[in-house]
């Protein structure tokens, strides 16, 4: 596996995030006014796709169904946090989408007949397709730890879906006494990453050194190792030494196994765990609409084509992003922008009759330790010759020796992919 560095990473993904697509082009088609697609969900995946599908041939009819009016994104949202990022900074509409000559429904999408390539909402509306993107990001496994339910939510937030619940973790940090202890408890895998539940803690003893510097945080993870682990202890211990206490899978007899949200503790096979803030962030499955639209298996997520992304389960219905069992590739943001455009060019390709080209893919994930210090992992994907799995071809990740400017530069690299991203995604 070749090893990436930086330039060769930018060169790949193009600056613009057009990576995905560079190894399979997304043509200018006539397809004529009659093609009709419709895409579920505004996020990282839907909103590309949406996007592309018009800028590929503008006599497509798009259909954008999602419920929000506004998109808070997961990625930099940790920050809000930490307290170097406004929440607004991370929310945007979708005026942009809708100039490129997208229809955007306002409305939850509640139901989908694949025999007759429909879709109803919960406004009562029905919108035919000839094609059906559905990237519906996740959905929580309420009750799969004792205790923890929505109602649960209110007192002990997950903030991992960006927005209210991230304003509700804010304030409770801010309103706990200094010398309190702060809970995080990660999931096992699969989860949906970002917000990363590492780069949190980084946020959360970043504020709280500077605002209230007696108090402590405990991760309780349902895991015994995670990505980029050396990185962000070494973090840990370079701006937070004797602030953070991990705790793995292996010393819990599996993390968290129940919660009290009323009296703040938490329990695992072995002790029980009180704190003055608990972020509990439950298990994870795709989001609700792909399970009324037979799209999950067992596991809870969405098989399909890797090559296309098109449903093992339902025919002309593409799966991307979080819900998708992109085997290989991380649920991440990034991933699923690349996993758009990818889908993007086979839906063009089965409407113009042509063979779809071996995709390549691409994902990096900036973690912010501190405001000056950051660490990333970058990687380009291709499709494996027995389409079983994506398989990681280059990456790169952030030296264990790098200098104090290399990191600061990280942190210029994550706001530029930032600003880049939701470009792409909303502009």
């Amino acid at each position: 596996m070749k090893k990436l560095n930086r330039r060769d990473f930018l060169k790949i993904s193009g600056g613009s995030l057009v990576a995905g697509t560079s190894a399979i082009g997304i043509p200018n088609l006539a397809l004529g006014a009659n093609k009709k697609v419709i895409v579920i969900g505004g996020g990282a995946g839907g909103a590309t796709a949406a996007k592309y599908i018009r800028m590929a041939d503008s006599g497509i009819d798009v259909t954008l169904i999602e419920a929000n009016k506004e998109h808070y994104t997961c990625f930099m949202s940790n920050e809000v946090l930490g307290g170097g990022r406004k929440i607004e900074t991370i929310r945007h509409g979708y005026d942009g989408l809708k100039k490129h000559g997208i229809n955007v429904v306002h409305s939850k999408a509640t139901g989908v007949d694949a025999e007759s390539k429909t879709v109803t909402t919960a406004d009562g509306d029905t919108f035919n397709y000839d094609r059906l993107v559905v990237s519906p990001g996740i959905d929580f496994k309420w009750g799969a730890i004792e205790g923890y339910d929505q109602a649960a939510a209110e007192k002990m937030p997950h903030a991992w879906k960006a927005g209210p619940q991230t304003a509700l973790l804010r304030k409770q940090l801010e309103d706990m006494d200094d010398g309190g202890v702060v809970i995080i408890a990660p999931p096992a895998n699969p989860f949906r990453c970002p917000p990363g539940p590492y780069e949190r803690t980084c946020q959360v003893a970043h504020y709280l050194k500077n605002n209230k510097p007696k108090s402590k945080i405990l991760v309780i993870d349902a895991k015994d190792k995670f990505s980029k682990q050396g990185l962000f202890t070494q973090g840990w211990k370079a701006r937070y030494d004797g602030m953070i206490d991990w705790l793995p899978a292996a010393d819990t007899g599996g993390g968290i196994v129940s919660v009290d949200p009323d009296n703040m503790t938490v329990a695992t096979d072995f002790d029980e765990y009180k704190a003055a803030v608990v972020n509990f962030i439950p298990p994870q499955k795709a989001g609700k609409i792909a399970h009324t639209a037979g799209l999950t298996d067992e596991s809870g997520w969405c098989p399909v084509d890797l090559g296309t992304f098109e449903s093992k389960l339902q025919k002309d219905i593409y799966v991307i992003g979080d819900a998708s069992i992109a085997k290989g590739m991380p649920k991440s943001g990034y991933a699923a922008n690349s996993q758009a455009k990818v889908c993007v060019a086979a839906i063009l390709a089965s409407f113009n009759g042509h063979d779809m080209a071996d995709p390549s893919y691409v994902n990096t994930c900036y973690s912010l330790v501190a405001p000056d210090y950051g660490i990333s992992v970058a990687a380009v994907y291709r499709l494996a010759e027995d389409r079983s799995e994506i398989k990681k071809v280059a990456g790169g990740l952030t030296p264990s020796d790098a200098s104090a400017d290399a990191l600061q530069r990280e942190v210029l690299y994550a706001y530029s992919w930032y600003d880049n991203m939701v470009a792409d995604m909303f502009a």
